[in-house]
């Protein structure tokens, strides 16, 4: 397990591309990345929650947006996770745990003036992936069973998502606009949530990072409909009190470089 290596940053990394800084911070560490994988056809959901409450079940300081502290589900397919190094060997040993569906609920925070992602729960539906997520990378991992339309030709974006172990669930779907993606507009609300590089994660009272890199997500805004909230509540309670902002999509990103767990020292 590595230790934490930081640098000091600007605020907002003012003038400098999100993508670009994340790529120089990964690679700042000798070894990385460790992974490779596609994030394919994601639906981004924002939420405004009360600060306080989330601030007090989240280990790591809030980077808020114009004083609002926000949650994101993020519905997305991983495919074809293999070693960075390692060729076919390295892919066929990763085989059973290669191929999952997310729905990621992070929120965002800052670390000595890192900006990054906080995991607070994550719902998949690979077995073997689930057991595996706490170690080493710290990822608060549950089951579920999550089936996602996320169809582009059609312009259509639906999605379920179910816990049985609390006999809960959440549904949600949006309409595409048209066919074009663009990077998100500097300074933007979409830009502080999605150009992200760093995640934070905290289990049993050890702390870890890891970083990943992609290129600037090509993406549109959405209208969703979101139903349940219960699924989420379930697990944070906060979240009955939570107002849906914006939504986002996107046809995904190739080759995710996604790097090692870090230990963050006390």
């Amino acid at each position: 397990m590595h230790c934490e290596t930081f640098s000091k940053e600007k605020p907002a990394e003012a003038g400098e591309d999100a993508s670009d800084a994340g790529r120089a911070r990964l690679l700042s560490v000798r070894g990385e990345p460790l992974f490779l994988a596609d994030w394919r056809r994601a639906v981004f959901i924002h939420y405004e929650v009360p600060v306080k409450k989330l601030q007090a079940d989240v280990p790591f300081e809030l980077d808020l947006h114009q004083g609002k502290a926000y949650v994101t589900l993020v519905a997305f397919t991983m495919r074809g996770m293999r070693p960075f190094r390692g060729g076919r060997l390295g892919a066929w040993l990763l085989k059973p745990i290669a191929t999952n569906d997310y729905l990621n609920v992070r929120t965002y925070v800052r670390h000595r003036g890192e900006p990054g992602i906080y995991f607070l729960t994550e719902w998949m539906n690979n077995r073997f992936s689930v057991h595996l997520g706490a170690w080493p990378f710290g990822l608060p991992y549950r089951f579920g069973f999550l089936n996602y339309w996320h169809d582009e030709d059609a312009g259509i974006l639906k999605g379920a998502v179910g816990d049985s172990a609390h006999g809960t669930s959440f549904h949600y779907e949006a309409a595409l606009g048209d066919s074009s993606f663009l990077p998100c507009p500097a300074g933007s609300l979409d830009e502080f949530l999605l150009e992200r590089y760093t995640a934070f994660t905290a289990h049993r009272g050890k702390r870890r990072y890891f970083r990943i890199w992609h290129r600037p997500w090509r993406q549109q805004r959405i209208r969703v409909s979101a139903r349940n909230n219960q699924l989420v509540a379930d697990v944070w309670p906060w979240f009955a009190e939570a107002t849906p902002r914006a939504g986002n999509y996107s046809p995904g990103a190739r080759d995710v470089w996604m790097g090692r767990p870090h230990r963050i020292k006390r």
